[in-house]
């Protein structure tokens, strides 16, 4: 039986989300000069991975612990794995900030430890394509991702390949070595540290992973803080065990080292395997239903760092003004930078404590405030709106508006679209004449599908908040208080109505431009909330004409996090808005960090674009097969719930978002 070569990459974040700072020192104590010991002690090759900021945090408290990790990285057995300045979400930031933050990492590396990494551990595993190429910039050989939930949507892949390096491409030629990490792997690891299992079987679980032919496989990839350590994230997290979780750790690979059958390896090493026939094969890890994956089971998905936590939203919001400041001042330096990249940090989204998510408020406003980024908030909504007769708003001859009792129709050369004002001004259908004689979105109405599953209307361009314990909220109210008017400084039609819902007064303006050359329709919605509500929620639907588009060739493309645009065919049905449980509303969503959703098929396509200064949402797809014909909708999140969900403790600020509908002609379109 060939030797069964074991690697490990011990993630070391001093900035975890539950832990307060008064404690860090009896973090280093309790989790990271155990690890180094037990490195020492047995000569283990050992990955140890930890963020830039993380390393300067530890430099000030306990400067001796760098000097041994940088001995046991240099001149020792172990290798140190990047991740970046700060454990930045990557799919869910711009692609400049992902650029910043690993340059930024690697000036902290070679300061503190002299080196610069050649393996990038994924933070959080949270991948998309378009980081590939952030991390060939960067100078990396090669990134560490898990395999467990790429695998679950790829049925097409050996899960022999699991054991052996691989290849992860981008969509535009670029690719980077690939060393997996295993979900169940390094739970059952933690659950033997803490007691819940003991070493014979423990030993018999990696024993089932043996066999006849060369196999690497990762033995642990997360936290460490959770060793003879409790960060206090969970109710139900377990007492620490009696005999010590490093003493357990220690016993493990004692017994490890002593049986034949396995051997330990630096995770680069791993990569010497690239050659067996099994191996380097050229992979695509996201997928049309998983464009982001991330570790561990389903209920720990992407949306938890972007629109669930105590306000995520808000935060996230704020990062995007600053990220814009920034952008457009030449004089940005790289401090400003390094502030952003910790703000975007990951932690400040999750499980904080009380005490650091104050403290994160005051630092983070007072940021926004220093780089000028107030200015790009957008003004309130205040006046009051009548309801002026549309004869007398003085449009130009080239526009036409009319309105009876259930639609207003506005439309010039270039487009045309009717409101439904039964339903709160809910687009009915929309035209881009220079497109495309039908429709291409608007209302699929109550009898469209003949399947009664689907006996139901799908409005574009209105809102839903499901809470639990209250009724659905929606705007699909009669539009009673309506001003129409043309903008001269704009050239659209100004159409704007006020709908009180039950959590709220909504705000809801549109502006249709009928220029020639790129006509689009603009929707602002402002909700003045009376208190914010835990649940689900979602606006800016938009439904497209199945009759307008071909099914066999439908595409959504985005930026997650990269330089280009993400593209992905819709073959088979998926809805990134599955409730994944009671207490977890949604399982994917759409970075959209280049601030633009594309959503058609080869002839033409929308354009869908978000003004994440206004609101940072993301993007959402739900495309299902309905007898000869199809549904297939863009959803915006603003609010989703799961277990990081808590109240901000803070007032409740008007919700404003922004998003601009166009239409275009066919572009190329690659698929993953």
């Amino acid at each position: 039986m060939s030797s069964f070569q074991l690697y490990s990459i011990f993630h070391l974040n001093i900035a975890y989300s539950s832990i307060e700072e008064e404690q860090w020192p009896e973090v280093i104590r309790c989790c990271y000069w155990p690890l180094l010991r037990l490195a020492r002690k047995y000569d283990l090759p050992f990955g140890i991975e930890a963020t830039g900021s993380t390393l300067e945090t530890i430099a000030v408290s306990d400067p001796a612990w760098i000097a041994e990790l940088q001995s046991l990285t240099t001149k020792g057995p172990c290798e140190f794995i990047g991740s970046g300045y700060a454990q930045v979400i990557g799919p869910l930031v711009p692609a400049e900030v992902n650029a910043a933050n690993l340059r930024l990492g690697n000036v902290v590396y070679e300061k503190l430890l002299g080196l610069r990494p050649d393996i990038a551990l994924v933070n959080e595993q949270a991948y998309s394509a378009g980081l590939v190429q952030h991390y060939i910039d960067a100078g990396y050989r090669a990134i560490a991702m898990e395999w467990d939930n790429p695998f679950r949507c790829h049925s097409e892949w050996n899960p022999e390949w699991r054991y052996l390096p691989q290849i992860a491409c981008g969509q535009h030629g670029e690719d980077i070595p690939l060393i997996w990490n295993n979900a169940i792997a390094f739970q059952k690891f933690q659950r033997y540290a803490h007691g819940e299992m003991e070493l014979d079987e423990y030993r018999k679980y990696l024993c089932g992973h043996l066999a006849d032919r060369p196999r690497a496989f990762s033995l642990y990839s997360n936290d460490v803080e959770i060793f003879d350590f409790r960060p206090g994230r969970y109710h139900t997290e377990a007492s620490l065990h009696e005999d010590g979780e490093w003493n357990r750790i220690d016993l493990l690979f004692e017994a490890l080292l002593s049986d034949n059958r396995f051997s330990f390896i630096r995770p680069n090493q791993a990569l010497d395997l690239l050659e067996l026939p099994e191996a380097g094969n050229r992979l695509h890890l996201g997928s049309t239903e998983q464009p982001i994956p991330v570790k561990k089971q389903e209920k720990y998905n992407i949306t938890r760092w972007v629109v669930t936590g105590r306000d995520d939203l808000s935060i996230n919001t704020a990062c995007w003004r600053i990220f814009e400041s920034l952008k457009a001042n030449s004089a940005s330096n790289d401090d400003d930078w390094r502030e952003l990249c910790y703000l975007w940090s990951s932690d400040f989204r999750t499980h904080i404590t009380e005490k650091r998510w104050k403290a994160y408020l005051g630092r983070l406003h007072e940021f926004e405030k220093k780089v000028g980024a107030n200015h790009l908030r957008p003004s309130l909504v205040s006046a009051d709106i009548s309801s002026p007769d549309i004869s007398d708003s003085k449009m130009p001859p080239n526009v036409h508006v009319e309105q009876d009792k259930s639609y207003l129709t506005v439309e010039t050369d270039a487009i045309k679209i009717r409101l439904n004002n039964r339903r709160g001004f809910a687009i009915d259908a929309l035209w881009f004449k220079n497109i495309s004689e039908e429709w291409l979105c608007g209302t699929l109405h109550h009898g469209y599908y003949d399947d009664i599953n689907w006996g139901a209307d799908y409005y574009t361009g209105h809102l839903v908040l499901e809470s639990s314990g209250h009724r659905r909220i929606t705007d699909l109210e009669p539009a009673e208080q309506v001003t129409v008017a043309y903008e001269q400084a704009t050239e659209s039609v100004r159409i704007q109505t006020e709908i009180l819902l039950d959590c709220g007064k909504l705000y809801k303006t549109f502006r249709i431009n009928g220029r020639k050359e790129q006509p689009y329709v603009n929707i602002d919605y402002q909700l003045d909330w009376s208190h914010t509500m835990a649940g689900s929620l979602r606006l800016g639907y938009i439904t497209l004409n199945p009759e307008a588009f071909s099914q066999p060739n439908l595409f959504y493309a985005t930026h997650n996090g990269g330089h280009d645009l993400e593209y992905f065919k819709m073959t088979e049905p998926i809805n990134h808005g599955d409730a994944v449980s009671f207490l977890i509303s949604a399982k994917q969503v759409l970075g959209c960090t280049g601030s633009v959703i594309k959503l058609g098929d080869r002839r033409h396509h929308l354009n869908v674009t978000v003004d994440k200064s206004a609101s940072a949402l993301v993007g959402m797809i739900n495309y299902q097969k309905i007898g000869n014909s199809y549904i297939c909708r863009l959803i915006w999140s603003a609010q989703e719930m799961d277990d990081t969900s808590k109240p901000s403790g803070e007032t409740a600020e008007p919700l404003q978002c922004s998003f601009r509908i166009c239409g275009a002609r066919a572009n190329t379109v690659t698929s993953q």
